[in-house]
């Protein structure tokens, strides 16, 4: 394992740079950098000081923070000793945390930033990810651990791997997209995506294990995903004024993966504890709104 943390931290510390050269390049020229706005980079410890935090570079850092929780949901299948029992609460909470912040906050902003037309960009990012997960990807439970009985063909990981890519994608898409609407917006996307992190990067971990893939690999894999997050992030960061596109992408994306692939998981569970447990997603969510939200 003492190689993972050496790669994990080595990869933290380009992201993070990478992170300061895009946020400066960013502020360049603008009226941020005449006041005095600037991301700093100190080597000893890749500290990251923020004097102000603009937008952009607030969703590159949670885009970090979020690859990074994706990285460590597949250090988890790769070190075996580590708990996993609490994987399912963060599959329930996070369905049902994500459902309400996509209903209710993420698809009213798209329609107020492109009328109509939002809807039907909402209904196209929840068919990208149908027509990648059920098309491309072989069947998988999200936030479960796979086993070598239930995979045959190395490729099978690898498609799965391209389906999850590409959803994780556009979860960086997402968290860039509300802060460029707004802090609040933001910081309540993140949250929604942080908390599938975990299990996203444990299922394609334990995925890529089952198919034959070596415990090196099947790390990358997570770490992959991680890439593709903060990738996402990236693409918004340089289109921003996109974001009326990418935002009810994102909601459409946001929707599915709670309701089609969450829930599910959460039904499969006997008995009424885990359905609690997406009410208590969605009420976390309207109890932030109400003393966070300023109206």
């Amino acid at each position: 394992m003492c190689y993972e943390i050496r790669t994990v931290q080595s990869a933290s510390k380009a992201i993070l740079s990478l992170t300061s050269a895009i946020g400066n390049s960013m502020l360049e020229g603008t009226e941020y950098a005449k006041a005095g706005f600037a991301l700093e980079n100190e080597d000893s410890g890749t500290v990251i000081i923020l004097r102000h935090m603009h937008p952009i570079i607030l969703s590159l850092l949670l885009g970090l923070t979020a690859a990074a929780a994706n990285i460590f949901g597949g250090a988890i299948i790769v070190q075996k000793h580590w708990d996993r029992s609490y994987l399912r609460y963060f599959v329930a909470l996070g369905a049902g945390f994500m459902l309400a912040t996509a209903i209710v906050e993420v698809f009213p902003a798209a329609l107020e930033l492109r009328g109509k037309s939002a809807a039907f960009l909402v209904l196209m990012g929840y068919l990208i990810i149908h027509f990648f997960e059920h098309t491309v990807t072989t069947h998988f439970h999200f936030g479960e651990e796979t086993h070598t009985d239930q995979f045959v063909h190395a490729h099978k990981g690898y498609s799965i791997l391209v389906g999850l890519t590409i959803h994780t994608f556009f979860d960086g898409i997402a968290i860039a997209s509300g802060f460029l609407v707004s802090n609040w917006l933001g910081w309540i996307i993140f949250l929604a995506i942080f908390l599938h992190k975990i299990p996203e990067g444990f299922t394609i971990t334990s995925v890529m294990l089952a198919s034959g893939q070596s415990r090196r690999v099947a790390w990358g894999a997570s770490v992959l995903l991680g890439a593709a997050t903060f990738a996402g992030v990236a693409t918004m960061a340089v289109f921003q004024h996109q974001v009326s596109f990418g935002l009810p992408l994102s909601a459409g994306v946001t929707i599915y993966v709670a309701a089609s692939d969450l829930i599910p998981e959460v039904n499969r569970e006997p008995g009424a504890k885990m359905a609690l447990v997406v009410f208590l997603g969605v009420g976390l969510m309207f109890l932030l709104d109400f003393f966070l939200h300023t109206h």
